[in-house]
């Protein structure tokens, strides 16, 4: 099945299942909206690495996303992940986040461990 990158702002595509992998809950968002799908913040940056990305700024997204991959190999975090993989394995998945540029986020990290889980 497929992994998708999404904004948590942005309505769910049919035939997806959604999991908002933020730590953080998204601004102006009621908890019981259905553009969150299942909330899978355990598989999110921890707080310190995502306080250093964001006085670091994306000029250090690669430094960032080794050290994400390093936090996603053990911990609450691996198993987020494996959750994550075993439904990616049964249905479409679109991970979800409220970052402003999903591309320089987390997400990208957890698509390439997903690919590796395969």
């Amino acid at each position: 099945m497929g992994v998708s990158i999404g904004r948590v702002y942005d309505d769910v595509p049919p035939g997806v299942t959604r999991l908002f992998v933020d730590r953080l809950w998204p601004r102006g968002i009621r908890k019981d909206d259905p553009r969150i799908g299942t909330w899978c913040k355990e598989v999110a940056p921890s707080t310190e690495l995502r306080e250093w990305y964001h006085h670091a700024g994306p000029g250090k997204y690669d430094e960032f996303a080794a050290r994400y991959r390093a936090e996603l190999q053990s911990g609450e975090q691996a198993q987020a992940l494996a959750g994550i993989a075993e439904t990616a394995a049964e249905t479409d998945v679109e991970l979800a986040t409220a970052t402003k540029d999903p591309a320089t986020s987390h997400v990208p990290v957890i698509v390439a461990e997903l690919d590796g889980h395969g």
